[in-house]
């Protein structure tokens, strides 16, 4: 064992009595272990809650989308398809289209978002199935009428069930309508289910039909929008975005990723994540100004013992490194308890669940936690550096003491 080591440790815990410089140590590391447990518990509530809005957000929507953003864009889809069965990471892609259509029954309308798909593709992109709370998921055509599905609070809203009809019209060709005098479009439904995809955006607005049936209502004929599309991997989306954006041309067809989708949403929720992280490690902060006060304490106490071990022929740096070891010590210990004691409560709360929530207002009965060991690493890492700049300044002073000085009365 290094003399320096030895020394540091014997200053940190072999005190003979409790004085004014064992108590801020010991505050020192109690402040050190509630911040780095804070960080860990907020950082994986953070986690948590991202989890399960990705999950919420991703409900229905493909990882990637591939739309078709220009007519010369069609002649090209064959050269797509081809470009999306030489990706590896591609599992499955699907046709659609979709557009806004004026739903009404009775004297109720809305406005709603509708939405062709291939029904044999459904477990592989949108799973809705698994989704379905009334009903079943049927888009096909049943006594003449195509089948229509939709969300529980859009059904709730037009007060409809399955089996009851309701009429779609599009706005497509709507100048002829106007100009020509000709009838809109205009399409019966059966409704054959209700999903509930904890998606507000699917949920309030989306219907679901088969993609013929769409094509029609929606003035596609037999041309799509677009591909939706889901990967192997999700976290290679970007990945596959770039292949994509590096075979198609940019002005015939745009590609957009999950996260895309609801980048503003994500783009906040990082704001957030990194605010609390800088505002809960002044709490570490500060309890790194109390092991800066401790060391200059102790080096003032200690003087007459850096004078003795400089004139036995320690140098500066032994001295640098014996209080740059104390106040190290100080911080590795409050970060490993820290870090335990945040574990600890993330690990109760999950299995657990000290802290539940109304399912019926949240979705989720417990505050969601989420542990993330590179979580872990950053704020040890923060903590660590935080403890070696407060230890520096006294130890740096430490090593410049005069030791004729220091034992000069001795």
């Amino acid at each position: 064992m290094k003399i320096e080591s030895f020394i540091s440790k014997r200053y940190l815990v072999s005190k003979h009595k409790i004085n004014f410089i064992t108590i801020i140590s010991i505050l020192s590391v109690l402040g050190i272990t509630i911040g780095v447990a804070s960080l860990v518990v907020v950082l994986s509530v953070f986690n948590g809650f991202g989890s399960l809005v990705t999950s919420f957000l991703m409900n229905l929507d493909p990882q990637v989308r591939v739309e078709v953003i220009s007519d010369s864009g069609y002649n090209h889809l064959d050269q797509l398809k081809k470009d999306l069965n030489n990706i590896k990471d591609v599992r499955a892609y699907s046709p659609y289209v979709s557009g806004k259509v004026l739903a009404y029954r009775g004297n109720l309308t809305r406005v709603v978002d509708l939405k062709g798909i291939v029904k044999k593709n459904d477990k592989d992109i949108y799973n809705i199935s698994s989704s379905m709370q009334l009903g079943k998921f049927e888009i096909g055509t049943d006594n003449n009428l195509p089948g229509v599905i939709l969300g529980l609070p859009l059904a709730d809203h037009l007060e409809i069930l399955p089996g009851d009809t309701l009429t779609l019209i599009s706005p497509a060709g709507i100048e002829k309508v106007i100009t020509q005098f000709s009838s809109p479009q205009i399409q019966k439904f059966i409704v054959t289910g209700i999903f509930v995809s904890n998606n507000n955006t699917y949920d309030d607005n989306y219907m679901f039909t088969n993609l013929g049936t769409a094509q029609r209502l929606l003035g596609y004929g037999n041309n799509i929008q677009g591909y939706d599309i889901m990967l192997n991997n999700i976290d290679n989306s970007d990945k596959v975005k770039s292949k994509l954006l590096s075979e198609l041309n940019s002005n015939l067809f745009s590609v957009n990723t999950w996260y895309d989708f609801h980048k503003e949403l994500y783009y906040v929720m990082k704001i957030e994540r990194w605010s609390a992280f800088l505002i809960l490690s002044l709490i570490i902060a500060v309890a790194c100004f109390n092991v800066l006060g401790s060391l200059s304490m102790s080096v003032i106490e200690k003087k007459r013992d850096i004078g003795i071990l400089r004139s036995m022929g320690i140098s500066e740096n032994s001295v640098l490194r014996i209080f740059m070891n104390e106040g190290v010590m100080i911080g590795i210990i409050g970060t490993i308890a820290g870090l335990l004691l945040g574990y600890a409560v993330c690990y109760i709360q999950i299995h657990f669940k000290i802290y539940p929530l109304n399912p019926v207002q949240y979705k989720i009965d417990a505050l969601p936690v989420k542990i993330r060991i590179s979580d872990f690493f950053y704020i040890s890492f923060a903590s660590m550096i935080l403890s070696f700049i407060a230890s520096y300044l006294p130890a740096k002073r430490a090593s410049k003491v005069d030791p004729l000085e220091a034992i000069k009365w001795e």
